[in-house]
């Protein structure tokens, strides 16, 4: 019997340091007893956050001003004396994707059982009315008619996951849109002749470097060097990147060009057309012919309509992580084969350096390093490639790999490195390295 009470003592006491260890936090757990700047610093986290999702999904920097006040963009929408319009099919068709959470109920519930009439360019007005064609923004009127658009972030670095038809869904923000012909859609523009004279071209070479572009492709570099074909006569566009799982990266782009904000102003201020200021000085007039004429290199307004969206927009963009792939998009047990290779003969990982899978610091090559051209990389102010990030690769890979989709398949990609490091690899690990990155 005492001894029966005795465990009992025992055992209420051990319930009593558990319970108190449990609820005092207070050496280990800093957070539990935040100051008055912790609060600061996390309400001002959840601002940048939520300001960032709201810049990239619906800013336009007034853009507006050059894509539909000048280019007339709006028109080809919605259609005038000049232009038929978009059908909801054809908007479809271009790549261009529908928010399921922006649709009026009516819409949604036709989409979703087939019956919307997507021969209607009327139904196009009541998308662009709702905010439901992703990164393309309308400015109405207070009759809520459309007057003009402009375009944001999301309409080349969103998707949607197909919830309700394909190319119909909830946003996937920082997801590459590869299925969106940008250059087709600009062509569709009643008045090129601004885009036209900025280039020094007519526009009907104009139509043809745009639509030589095709889904997924996009030439940030046209209007400061006008080269618009490579030398050998293929498109000089490259491949619309993902915005997602930046946190950690050095540097973004293709090329090099500079870090996230740098892209984020750049793209923004002389691509996007918005009205903001945007410096770099390394665009000389030798490299960048067109900047030598004015064009493109410093960007300023009085009212700049993206300085103070800088923070914000970084912070959520770096708040974005890499999707993992379905679990079964990929061979598991070729997978684990494939990152003992990754990180051993086939020497992957000395430039992809996981987590990150490129290289923490400068992560810069030369064209000879990667055994291929130099075409891209010269117009760059580095004249360099960047190791691209791998992480969420299965979400990108209908429009090919590299820069400019060269490789059409990771087979492909894997091929030409063997070949160009003389690492003998063997077709069945080959085999197992694709299934690796399919799994990253």
């Amino acid at each position: 019997m005492a001894t029966r009470f005795g465990y009992a003592v025992i055992l209420a006491i051990s319930l009593a340091v558990c319970v108190k260890a449990s609820n005092d936090t207070s050496n280990d757990d800093p957070v539990a007893t935040p100051n008055a700047f912790d609060g600061d610093i996390r309400e001002h986290a959840k601002g940048l956050f939520d300001d960032g999702r709201r810049i990239f999904r619906n800013d336009t920097f007034g853009n507006e001003r050059f894509w539909g006040d000048a280019l007339h963009l709006h028109h080809a929408l919605l259609g005038s004396r000049e232009v038929e319009g978009l059908t909801p099919r054809a908007l479809l068709e271009l790549g261009l994707k529908l928010d399921a959470d922006a649709l009026p109920a009516h819409l949604a519930r036709d989409f979703k059982n087939g019956s919307v009439k997507s021969a209607d360019v009327s139904v196009t007005a009541a998308l662009l009315k709702a905010n439901a064609i992703v990164g393309v923004v309308a400015v109405t009127d207070s009759n809520e008619m459309v007057t003009t658009v402009g375009l944001s972030c999301a309409l080349c670095h969103s998707s949607v996951d197909d919830s309700i038809a394909a190319g119909i869904g909830q946003r996937l923000d920082g997801w590459a849109n590869r299925d969106l012909d940008v250059g087709w859609l600009i062509s569709l523009a009643p008045n090129l002749q601004p885009l036209a004279q900025m280039l020094n071209v007519d526009e009907a070479q104009l139509k043809k470097v745009l639509r030589s572009w095709g889904a997924g492709c996009f030439d940030a570099v046209l209007d400061k060097d006008g080269k618009a074909f490579r030398p050998d006569g293929k498109r000089a566009c490259t491949l619309v990147p993902p915005a997602f799982g930046m946190a950690g990266i050095n540097l973004h782009g293709w090329t090099g060009f500079g870090s996230v904000p740098y892209w984020s102003a750049y793209i923004a201020a002389t691509e996007l057309h918005g009205v903001g200021t945007f410096v770099d000085s390394r665009l000389n007039a030798v490299q960048f012919p067109s900047v030598a004429k004015g064009r493109s290199r410093v960007v300023s307004a009085r009212s700049d309509q993206l300085a103070d969206k800088q923070a914000a927009l970084h912070y959520y963009q770096l708040s974005i992580p890499a999707p993992p792939p379905p679990a079964d998009s990929y061979d598991g047990m070729a997978a684990v084969r494939g990152k003992a290779l990754f990180g051993g003969k086939a020497r992957c990982g000395s430039c992809h350096v996981p987590p990150l899978f490129t290289e923490p610091g400068h992560n810069l090559h030369d064209p000879a390093e990667l055994g291929i051209d130099a075409f891209q990389a010269d117009r760059s102010p580095t004249h360099s490639y960047r190791t691209t990030p791998l992480a969420g690769l299965w979400t990108h890979t209908s429009a090919g790999f590299y820069h400019d989709g060269r490789f059409t398949t990771l087979d492909e990609v894997i091929a030409h490195y063997d070949a160009h490091f003389r690492l003998g690899l063997e077709p069945a690990e080959k085999t197992d390295l694709v299934e690796y990155l399919k799994s990253l």
